[in-house]
């Protein structure tokens, strides 16, 4: 662990201590308090961090409709390193300046997220009925084909218009 996840660990540990409460952390809640504490000063870096992160957020929740009423997302990141450096390039859907390259990439990478994170859901409830045997096991079914489908019900049939 690095030193700056160690010292954040000790901001968590410290504000568990003085305020004990149900087990429930909101980190927003923790960062003002680690601040206000001046055990936090950010840097230069983590501002423009933040900053970028705020931007990234506004590209992430940018959605337009389409001619047949689709909803879809239109700025699409891909994930690169550059050294030891990882950073995240953004692209319009309706840029034609956009390569295609860069949305083979995108779509590839968030599927390798969705990926992960059905992974990480499978293994997070094997070890929940494991620890709780006595309990009628939780079922999470990972197969989305017909969930997908459903959702694209409304929008079959439809012709540009």
């Amino acid at each position: 662990m690095s030193a700056y996840a160690n010292q954040v660990k000790s901001y968590i540990e410290r504000y568990q201590a003085e305020f004990g409460g149900d087990g429930m952390l909101d980190p927003h809640a923790v960062a003002e308090w680690a601040y206000r504490n001046g055990l936090h000063k950010p840097s230069v870096r983590t501002v423009v961090d933040a900053i970028a992160a705020d931007i990234a957020q506004q590209f992430r929740e940018e959605y337009r409709t389409d001619a047949k009423g689709q909803r879809y997302r239109a700025m699409h990141a891909v994930r690169s390193k550059k050294g030891d450096k990882t950073m995240s390039l953004w692209a319009d859907m309706d840029d034609e300046r956009a390569p295609r390259e860069h949305f083979v990439r995108s779509f590839a990478q968030r599927r390798q997220q969705i990926v992960g994170d059905c992974y990480q859901l499978k293994t997070d409830v094997d070890v929940y009925n494991a620890k709780n045997a006595a309990q009628k096991p939780i079922q999470v079914p990972l197969d989305f084909t017909y969930d997908v489908e459903e959702l694209q019900l409304p929008f079959q049939g439809k012709k540009a218009a």
